[in-house]
């Protein structure tokens, strides 16, 4: 089988098996070797850790709308994630999250990461669109999302900013392709 790979100008973006979902975060060293990468010592983010008990029980063809891990590739080490709540639901719609290592962020690795991911998924038929949520004081996320082509559509009923990027939409980055 082949590993889905998105590359930006300074990212591997890969999905992550559910194997190695499975041994974080105690076996680092195991999944370090199972991808094939360093993990910094700061990776995973607490926020990951609730996704990654769904992600170990993930079969294979749904890991794509997962968690995928964000790999530096001039240092060949993890310094993020990004990834989708699931696969679309029955409007077409999926939704988006993101994570940068606390050195690693400032640099536009998020936005990078995002119109990739968001480029790969919307050229995909079941998908219709893309949305996310953020913090209304969250200003490099928001700014991450409005480089990415997402428009801001309200606040969700928690208060959080909600975005979207619809098929057409364009981002203002250079594809890498």
């Amino acid at each position: 089988m082949t590993t889905l790979v998105l590359r930006t100008t300074r990212l591997d973006l890969r999905p992550l098996p559910a194997a190695v979902a499975a041994r974080l975060p105690g076996d680092r060293e195991g999944a370090r070797q199972a991808l094939g990468v360093r993990l910094s010592p700061d990776w995973p983010l607490p926020d990951l850790l609730d996704a990654l008990p769904m992600q170990s029980g993930a079969p294979p063809e749904a890991e794509p709308f997962g968690i995928w891990v964000m790999i530096e590739r001039a240092t060949a080490t993890v310094v993020g994630d990004i990834g989708f709540m699931g696969p679309p639901d029955e409007d077409g719609l999926v939704e988006t999250g993101y994570s940068v290592i606390p050195g690693q962020r400032r640099l536009g690795l998020a936005t990078e990461a995002l119109d990739a991911i968001t480029r790969w998924v919307l050229g995909r038929p079941e998908v219709a669109g893309v949305v996310a949520r953020c913090d209304v004081a969250n200003e490099p996320s928001r700014r991450a999302l409005e480089r990415a082509g997402f428009r801001c559509t309200g606040t969700d009923a928690g208060g959080q900013l909600a975005w979207r990027r619809d098929p057409g939409a364009r981002s203002g980055l250079r594809d890498p392709r």
